[in-house]
């Protein structure tokens, strides 16, 4: 097809801007498509006994002597970017403080992130004191809670969400802990999968 003279440029302009903004239209979309998944809050049907804080593979477990529970079982649970990240109450209880600490952003699943920025609970439950510890992660750059200080907050229910990759650690005092229901590599539901059972 002939062109008139001095047509190219107009026609070169009018290409390339209907490229660029062609290009900016399926990013944008594939970005909505991500925040729907990684933002989404399914209802969960709460399990028996301890569940689980987070959705996500069980990373750690350890026993340890904790400042705030003493001697302790943790469990740490590490979510990838396709989890849900909301996190819920493991245990019903009332929540005696809160604590946030600014720091690094290393890979949540590695042993240094333990100086990455991070949000501290702990609970006053049936139990006894439970804590529940949110670490930000390398994409993660926000911890959100949904509760504070003098909440009394059921077992499931949501207690917040940290953005885009990261990992809770769940402290329970060991000499109400019966027997832990997981290992190292298993995938939970937070809210529906029972981590532990409590003595009788």
């Amino acid at each position: 097809m002939r062109l008139a003279s001095g047509s190219v440029s107009w026609i070169l302009s009018s290409l390339f801007l209907g490229g660029f903004f062609f290009i900016l239209s399926v990013v944008l979309f594939c970005l909505t498509i991500l925040f729907l998944v990684f933002f989404r809050d399914p209802d969960r049907i709460v399990g028996s006994g301890v569940v689980a804080c987070a959705d996500g593979r069980i990373r750690e477990i350890a026993e340890l002597n904790d400042d705030d529970v003493g001697r302790c079982v943790m469990v740490s649970t590490f979510m990838n970017l396709y989890n849900v990240h909301v996190n819920r109450m493991p245990i019903a209880g009332e929540i005696i403080d809160v604590k946030h600490y600014s720091g690094w952003h290393l890979p949540a699943f590695r042993k240094e992130s333990e100086k990455n920025e991070r949000l501290i609970l702990v609970v006053d439950s049936g139990i006894g004191r439970v804590k529940i510890v949110q670490i930000a992660g390398i994409i993660a750059r926000r911890i959100v809670p949904y509760v504070k200080k003098g909440d009394k907050i059921g077992k499931g229910d949501r207690i917040g969400i940290i953005r885009f990759g990261s990992r809770v650690d769940v402290y329970l005092p060991e000499d109400k802990i019966k027997k832990v229901n997981v290992k190292v590599g298993d995938f939970v539901k937070a809210g529906v999968d029972t981590i532990a059972e409590i003595n009788d």
